[in-house]
């Protein structure tokens, strides 16, 4: 046992020197995040700004072509369709999630979703001079559909080639730049920058240079080695990569590592769907991304942004400066995000989980009591304020950035992209499903909306103490087996004991007989 003690000595402390941040890994993570998950932010706030003009810009329109003004029923209908085609696109991305990374793979898929962003973007751009407001529609689904594949796509491609102890610091940049998107679509539109009647077409045709920057530097970064490897096979490729990515040569351990994933997964094939939903080896992992996705969408963040304006305007901020105050909360959702991006590999996901949740079933509580008595306490609504700021650094450290992280490592290459494809709809799902019900139980329930909101977070806060373990510094063999005792199944390995007696180039030698005989 001497031997094998040694040898697991030099593997950890060889590992512990390979994570670490290297300047490519680095730039593929920002341009990445930068090119695609800023977008997602951007889109989701762009038209908040604009709204008036555009609906002027719509007025105008429908009079020149038919002689007779829009009727309000047929304009709110138009423009309820422009706010909710984005998450309706989202979702139909989110379906294109699974084939796409599977036949493209995970580079090439960002790079085909470029495409898409900047013919929205040219589209927008020139709907006023082409006077045509049908585009703005059109551009907004297939923006949709970017952010759909964007926000999954993204996070299982930086996951792959994250080293295990920088995955979740990792894992939360591309949620940190949709933070920044939103702020920068805030800040351009102030009405004393672009959020007015000559600018708002130049707002809207911004979307498209991030994408065209990350269609230029992209193509230069390497692959997912895991992609390489595992889906197709070739190995000298994957060393490649790997070999740039972690800054040295010695990349025998993570190889090896990938090669006991695949033989631990190699009956199952790749997951459909459907097979993931009927996989018992799975099934906590499904339930888990389920529960997650749908908490960080129905804990009531849309809600507390729709009422934020309200809120800060009861405390007696001037209607001309609630823009500014949007802004301010904007960058109070970025520094906390960051400040995740920090401490995600030290206090583990799960506590920020079960802190981001507490934090906003709280604020959903006070929020209540406070919204209804701010009429009788003058105070109340500085109470209010409070409990919006505590909501959204909350919903920053945890239930934002988190449960796509989880989502990466909870999963092997096999089910992964199928995983992704059900988080990613079950997202969109429950972000259309609040977009549409929030005003009606807004007119029904007032104030008492936020107690629905506290009961979700609630239950979600709940189901991860008792099922979501740690995954902090855990390879994802490691997690697979906390989760194979949880399933009750077994983890098929082939002399997993008996490997670390073995040279590095008998073990890859005994691997590519078993990658040629499984293709």
């Amino acid at each position: 046992m001497k031997l094998k003690g040694q040898k697991r000595e030099s593997s950890e402390s060889s590992e512990g020197a390979k994570g670490k941040m290297t300047f490519l890994l680095a730039m593929v993570t920002l341009v990445s995040a930068f090119g695609s998950s800023f977008q997602y932010g951007y889109n989701v706030s762009v038209i908040n700004s604009p709204a008036p003009y555009m609906q002027d810009f719509y007025n105008r329109t429908y009079f020149n072509r038919t002689g007779k003004p829009m009727s309000s029923a047929f304009q709110t209908l138009l423009w309820s369709l422009t706010v909710s085609m984005f998450p309706l696109g989202g979702l139909f991305g989110s379906l294109m999630v699974w084939p796409m990374v599977n036949n493209c793979g995970r580079k090439g898929t960002l790079l085909i979703n470029n495409l898409f962003s900047i013919g929205s973007a040219i589209l927008m751009g020139t709907s006023e001079l082409a006077k045509t407001f049908e585009v703005i529609i059109l551009s907004r689904v297939i923006m949709g559909i970017y952010a759909g594949l964007a926000s999954n796509v993204v996070p299982m491609f930086l996951g792959e080639m994250s080293p295990k102890n920088l995955r979740g610091a990792i894992g939360v940049v591309p949620q940190l730049f949709i933070t920044i998107g939103i702020l920068a679509a805030q800040i351009l539109g102030l009405q004393s920058i672009l959020g007015n009647a000559e600018g708002w077409p130049v707002l809207l045709g911004l979307t498209g240079i991030p994408s065209l920057i990350q269609l230029l530097i992209l193509p230069f970064f390497p692959e997912s080695p895991r992609y390489l490897l595992l889906q197709k096979g070739n190995e000298e490729q994957a060393r490649k990569a790997l070999k740039k990515l972690r800054g040295w040569d010695d990349v025998d351990d993570e190889i090896e590592e990938m090669f006991q994933e695949d033989r631990s997964e190699k009956e199952e094939g790749q997951f459909t769907v459907l097979s993931l939903c009927t996989f018992r080896g799975l099934r906590w992992q499904l339930i888990s991304i389920i529960v997650m996705m749908m908490g960080q969408q129905l804990s009531g963040v849309n809600g507390v942004f729709y009422y934020a304006d309200r809120i800060f305007e009861s405390a007696g901020v001037k209607s001309d400066s609630i823009q500014y105050v949007t802004v301010s909360i904007g960058a109070i959702n970025v520094i906390m995000t960051l400040l995740a991006v920090f401490i995600v590999e030290y206090l583990g996901r799960r506590i920020l989980l079960l802190a981001g949740f507490l934090l906003c079933c709280a604020s959903c509580a006070v929020l209540t009591l406070a919204l209804n008595l701010q009429h009788t306490i003058s105070w109340m609504s500085y109470l209010s304020i409070a409990c919006v700021i505590l909501y959204i650094i909350g919903h920053a450290i945890g239930p934002s950035p988190i449960p796509s992280v989880l989502i990466t490592e909870m999963f092997l290459q096999s089910s992964r992209p199928a995983a992704f494809m059900v988080g990613g709809s079950v997202h969109w799902l429950s972000n259309f499903t609040v977009g549409l019900v929030f005003l009606y139980m807004e007119a029904g329930l007032g104030p008492y909306s936020f107690l629905i909101f506290c009961a979700i977070c609630l239950a979600t806060m709940l189901y991860i103490f008792f099922i979501v373990p740690e995954t902090k510094n855990k390879t994802f063999m490691e997690i697979n087996r906390i989760m194979a005792k949880r399933n009750k199944v077994e983890i098929q390995e082939n002399k997993e004991e008996l490997e670390d007696f073995r040279p590095v180039s008998d073990r890859q030698a005994d691997n590519k007989i078993l990658f040629n005989s499984k293709l």
